[in-house]
């Protein structure tokens, strides 16, 4: 995090500036506060909620990975790119996420609610009033989740229509990296929101 609005207060406070003693007995004492709280996390008022199945399919692909031996979650890089767009906990990115960010399981579960009711209030924007059932839309979120296409994509548009088997084939197409190479994991996790979709049809 940036510790420039931090000092400026302090300064601001003390009406005076630092010795270099005291910048780093400052910069030590915020290295041990952990971030409880999950930055750019707003709440969301979304006409439709995501169900038990979407949140368990999400955060079986998404996992919270890079735990740390205190029990708190780093950040690591885009496996693709070996750099942006940082990742943190349930998948979270955005700003204030890079190196060297770490926040606890609080921190990720709260980051984690917060997404889901903007995926969903975005899912329900893009889907209207077009029939959709619970695990059709937990599926869609999912979708959303991990693409950010709802608005975009061929699968919306043929839902959104009744078409829910053309909807339903669409889900494998996004399986796709860089150069047309199929990746195993999103051709997983496509699969199973299919599978959910499915269900729900």
């Amino acid at each position: 995090m940036t510790r420039k609005p931090l000092f400026d207060t302090i300064r601001a406070i003390l009406g005076r500036g630092f010795s270099q003693a005291e910048v780093d007995r400052i910069d030590a004492a915020v290295d041990l506060v952990p971030q409880d709280c999950a930055p750019g996390a707003p709440h969301y008022d979304s006409p439709r909620t995501v169900g038990p199945d979407g949140i368990a399919l999400i955060k079986r692909f998404e996992g919270c990975a890079k735990k740390r031996r205190d029990g708190r979650v780093e950040a690591y890089p885009d496996p693709a790119t070996g750099g942006d767009p940082w990742t943190i906990g349930w998948g979270a990115t955005g700003p204030g996420i890079g190196p060297g960010t770490v926040w606890t399981q609080d921190a990720c579960d709260a980051r984690l609610e917060a997404d889901l009711e903007r995926y969903a209030l975005q899912v329900a924007n893009a889907l209207g009033d077009a029939k959709t059932s619970q695990r059709q839309f937990d599926a869609l979120v999912s979708f959303h989740y991990n693409t950010g296409a709802i608005a975009s994509a061929t699968l919306t548009r043929k839902h959104v229509a009744g078409d829910f088997a053309g909807a339903a084939r669409e889900f494998d197409r996004w399986c796709y990296a860089g150069g047309g190479r199929v990746m195993k994991g999103l051709a997983r996790r496509r699969a199973a929101e299919a599978a959910l979709y499915h269900k729900g049809s």
